[in-house]
């Protein structure tokens, strides 16, 4: 290869290296942000009876999409 191709191709491997970097920083960042929140929502009055009600809705469309299944098949 030539010398001019080998520098542009280190040079592309570079670029993608820093904006890897970004990607990992900003994902972080995220995971942080989703973390507090939860642990904010945590805190909220009425939090355990939402929980407790949003598993029940998710129990109820799991046992609706079974059925559905079941009788497609």
């Amino acid at each position: 290869m030539k010398e001019n191709k080998l520098i542009e191709m280190k040079n592309k491997i570079e670029a993608m290296t820093r904006v890897m970097q970004q990607l990992i920083t900003e994902i972080q960042f995220t995971k942080e942000v989703a973390v507090g929140t939860l642990e904010t929502i945590k805190k909220m009055p009425g939090y355990d009876e939402a929980l407790e009600k949003l598993k029940n809705e998710v129990t109820k469309k799991d046992e609706s999409k079974e059925k559905t299944e079941v009788q497609v098949n």
